[in-house]
């Protein structure tokens, strides 16, 4: 999904570029240091780097969260089961309010989203031309990767007596998909949200959490489970409808005091909901407990807000660090392949599991100090893998020629 910035509407506004190759109307990429190093050499002094590096940490901090603070299992019936350590841990879903980081990634998304409409906007197009836009960039990578492991189930099924088959054994190898699908729906419905903000500002967001407040309050007193499904809908639009607020200097012009208030606000909404009793501490799912995720519940909403005020505060001091080469370096690099890596970072862990399991060792089951020690591990054997599978896979997500516009930056979400 591409966006792109021709210009500046107010002086607070600044081009991002997720999708380096766009950025400066550098040719296609064949080879990918060599392109980053000459995006990073043509940044512009107008963009607005602090959006790369939040998108590009929200992805990172879910793969390593995968990867590392998962007690990847097999279960009784031949599946793969990834419970994490939270819960073996007195006070240990307190990091939870900082490393659930969807809700970063969604607020960011509509700051690209709302950029990306004006972007279409100002060259005449409208929700159709967004859509195709949008939707393009982030359905090829998809369909590569469900593509691949269609066509390798069906050889296994064919090859192998007995295979029951990755719906059976490894569902979690499509755990990316979810979190995809969501954002998909809230793309689809962004030239509504877009002109609900334009309308309605402020109160689109109580509208938002008004219903939200609502139908959980039915689901939680008739225990009818499908109305999570608009809960969950209700969450996620509320909070990328927060980064048009982003977008449109409201959040970063209004100085510090707002967003402490959102700080605080947030933490104190986060207090009140998780001792209720209704809802559990943690941010992620936890065995043998009810989930903030799934449903999405408002506990997410009111880490949004918290995340948000804590992320827009640290923004002065963020935006100099990533005014270094090396920092920045990376930001556009990960953002080149973040689609690839998204999609790919559980088959990753499943081959790594598959070498480490054919090397004669048996994974662990608690979190014990064995498992913790071995900890690094976990986040380099994977890595190798998912370092084969980004140069494999890459060139279904990287652009296959230039912008027509050079001076144009593109931003994707």
């Amino acid at each position: 999904m591409t966006k792109t910035l021709s210009r500046t509407p107010r002086s607070h506004r600044r081009t991002s570029s997720a999708d380096p190759s766009t950025a400066t109307g550098s040719p296609p990429i064949d080879d990918v240091s060599l392109s980053v190093a000459t995006l990073v050499d043509n940044t512009p002094a107008s963009r607005d780097r602090y959006v790369d590096f939040l998108r590009a940490l929200s992805i990172v901090v879910v793969v390593l969260w995968h990867w590392v603070f998962s007690i990847t299992q097999w279960n009784d019936d031949g599946s793969l089961g990834m419970p994490n350590p939270i819960g073996d841990i007195p006070g240990l879903w307190l990091a939870t309010w900082v490393l659930q980081i969807m809700p970063v990634f969604f607020f960011v998304g509509g700051f690209a989203n709302l950029a990306s409409f004006e972007a279409v906007e100002r060259r005449g197009g409208g929700a159709r031309a967004f859509l195709v836009g949008r939707l393009r960039r982030l359905a090829k990578p998809v369909a590569i990767y469900v593509g691949v492991w269609l066509v390798g189930d069906l050889l296994a099924r064919a090859m192998l007596p007995g295979y029951s088959g990755v719906t059976h054994w490894g569902m979690v190898v499509f755990v990316p998909l979810w979190f995809l699908g969501v954002y998909t729906g809230v793309v689809v419905l962004a030239p509504i949200t877009i002109r609900l903000h334009r309308a309605g500002r402020e109160l689109t967001l109580v509208a938002l959490l008004s219903a939200l407040a609502v139908v959980e309050l039915v689901r939680l007193q008739t225990g009818i489970d499908a109305l999570g499904l608009v809960t969950s809908a209700l969450v996620w639009l509320f909070v990328h409808q927060l980064g048009y607020f982003w977008r449109d200097g409201t959040l970063v012009g209004g100085g510090s005091r707002r967003l402490w208030a959102m700080v605080l606000g947030g933490l104190a909404a986060l207090v009140v909901l998780t001792n209720l009793g209704v809802y559990p501490h943690s941010m992620v799912s936890l065995a043998g407990e009810s989930s903030n995720m799934f449903p999405t519940t408002p506990c997410i909403a009111a880490l949004a807000v918290f995340q948000v005020g804590i992320v827009l505060l640290l923004r002065p001091s963020a935006e100099a660090w990533l005014a270094g080469r090396r920092v920045w370096s990376a930001t556009v690099a990960v953002n080149a392949v973040a689609m690839t890596v998204f999609t790919w970072h559980m088959t990753a862990l499943v081959a790594a599991i598959g070498i480490y399991q054919l090397l004669g060792y048996e994974l662990g089951r608690v979190a014990d100090a064995g498992w913790w020690w071995q900890r690094p591990l976990w986040l380099v054997l994977p890595g190798a893998v998912l370092a084969v599978l980004v140069f494999v896979f890459a060139r279904f997500e990287l652009p296959t020629r230039a912008p027509r516009q050079p001076e144009r930056c593109a931003v994707e979400a």
